[in-house]
């Protein structure tokens, strides 16, 4: 089928579907994912090192390496969302694998009996570092139509340049008008040809709209379907000075695919309205790369403590969004179906500069029975910015990110209890809200456990992780303004195997 395509140029900046808060969440922080061993312990390696995906905490970490090895690890995600809109919950439940670390580390050690450089380690790691498999089912009866959506944009607009030109298609003036006029002016567009708002006049310069439907309540159902993934590959280089102290450094490319369709359902109008069922669905989709580096080091203090301490630049990324529409209600235009999401709106690249992040670390370790391990991470969300930073919009968007967001806290533990070739493994992980307001996003707790055995050339490691956390979730950006309460809860289950060369 043929698809078409326009960019919209003008007031990209407020398509309220994307470029707000949530991006900058979104793509700021990093899940606890990679391999077995690391999920299973919580994520403390930023004292220990050993680990592939250790490098995500410490890029020292590699140095730790006895010799050199490949490892892979694959996941079954599950996701449960619990939504509850106006008194009614509804859950669902998302289950899907992939094959989420891959990464392997060279280690030289030094031919040089007096050199205090015995070893330098080169790595290289794919981690997906956020999964945005998910679903969520938002239903219940609100007061507030999807009327207001459109009206919201509506109002202030002359009803003259939202009108079809002579001889012109509904999609050609659709995407036209984004283009023209902007995102706002092409969803007054919507809503008026989707049949659930009017024009106070019929003239030209009429700039005021009414609804066209009639309720005191209405029943909203909204399927929100997410998927994609946050990409790490790291190349990292780590040296060890006299088995005290190993210092590492890497370089983070990032890889973003983002795609988030809705499907929304209205009904429950009086019964004489004309309008008695209205559909408005939406799929975005988001595609960018991101650039980072992160230096950090490990000293070992005595056979028993090891401390560390890293720093994470800001990723700097590039992001693209495409955006399709479409609607439907019983006073729709006859030729509504022709916009679909074959056409699409395309809208200018921006930037998003996530905040850096410190880590500071210890480890207890008790010869070849076991471990304890403990990280604390501080990331200031506030320090977000996307970009353009002259745009107003932009300006504004990041005015609010200053204001709404603050310091993240991040306390990880791990532990782990060797017997013979056997390790059992556990973990526990608390991050804080980005919020000052946590009813928008609470704190996230997570617990894990694994266990692992070694076979001598090779290992294998099982780890079973869980997270949960509540958070506020609208429907849309603008017009209906109550929004659904979720309890998001994910659980992973990683095996990873690794072989020693």
């Amino acid at each position: 089928m043929k698809r078409y395509y326009t960019f919209i140029v003008l007031l990209a900046c407020t398509f309220v579907t994307a470029q707000n808060t949530s991006d900058v969440l979104r793509y700021s922080t990093e899940n606890l994912q990679g391999t077995a061993r690391f999920q299973a312990m919580g994520g403390a390696f930023g004292a220990l090192g050993g680990d592939l995906s250790a490098l995500n905490i410490n890029p020292a970490g590699s140095a730790v390496f006895n010799n050199s090895l490949f490892t892979f690890s694959g996941t079954t995600y599950n996701t449960d969302n619990s939504a509850t809109y106006f008194g009614t919950t509804r859950s669902t439940s998302d289950t899907n694998i992939d094959i989420n670390q891959v990464g392997g580390v060279l280690v030289f050690k030094s031919a040089n009996p007096e050199s205090g450089w015995n070893k330098v380690a080169i790595a290289g790691n794919y981690d997906i570092i956020q999964n945005f498999d998910s679903q969520v089912l938002i239903n219940g009866t609100s007061n507030q139509g999807i009327d207001n959506y459109f009206l919201n944009f509506a109002n202030g607009v002359p009803f003259g340049s939202l009108l079809l030109q002579e001889n012109e298609f509904i999609e050609d003036a659709y995407l036209d008008i984004g283009a023209q006029q902007g995102f706002g002016d092409q969803q007054a567009f919507l809503g008026y040809y989707g049949g659930l708002i009017d024009p106070d006049t019929m003239e030209d310069a009429n700039t005021s709209y009414i609804r066209t439907a009639d309720y005191s309540t209405v029943n909203q159902s909204l399927v929100r379907n997410t998927t994609g993934y946050n990409s790490k590959f790291t190349v990292n280089f780590a040296s060890q000075y006299e088995e005290k102290l190993n210092i590492g450094a890497s370089l983070n490319f990032h890889t973003v695919l983002y795609d988030r369709y809705d499907e929304f359902t209205e009904t429950g109008y009086d019964t004489g309205s004309e309008i008695q069922r209205t559909t408005f669905d939406n799929l975005l989709r988001t595609e960018g790369s991101g650039f980072s580096f992160s230096v950090g080091a490990i000293a070992k203090l005595n056979d028993v403590v090891r401390i560390g301490g890293s720093y994470q630049s800001p990723t700097w990324y590039r992001f693209t969004d495409d955006l399709s529409q479409r609607i439907n209600s019983d006073l729709a235009d006859s030729d509504i179906n022709f916009i679909d999401l074959n056409v699409v709106n395309l809208f200018p690249r921006y930037t998003l500069k996530t905040p850096s992040k410190l880590t500071g670390s210890a480890a207890f370790i008790f010869g070849k029975s076991g471990l304890i391990s403990v990280d604390y991470g501080y990331q200031d969300m506030s320090q977000a910015e996307l970009g353009p930073t002259g745009d107003a919009n932009f300006a504004a968007v990041n005015e609010t990110v200053s204001n709404e967001l603050g310091a993240v806290s991040t306390i990880r533990v791990g532990g782990e209890y060797r017997i013979k070739r056997f390790s059992l493994r556990g973990g526990y992980r608390f991050e804080q809200s980005p919020y000052a307001n946590t009813d928008i996003v609470g704190d996230l707790y997570g617990l894990s456990a694994g266990i692992g055995y070694d076979f001598g050339g090779s290992r294998l490691d099982l780890s079973l992780s869980r997270t949960e956390r509540d958070l506020m979730e609208r429907l849309f950006d603008t017009g209906l303004d109550t929004p659904a309460t979720i309890n998001a809860i994910n659980t992973n289950a990683t095996l990873s195997y690794t072989l020693n060369f």
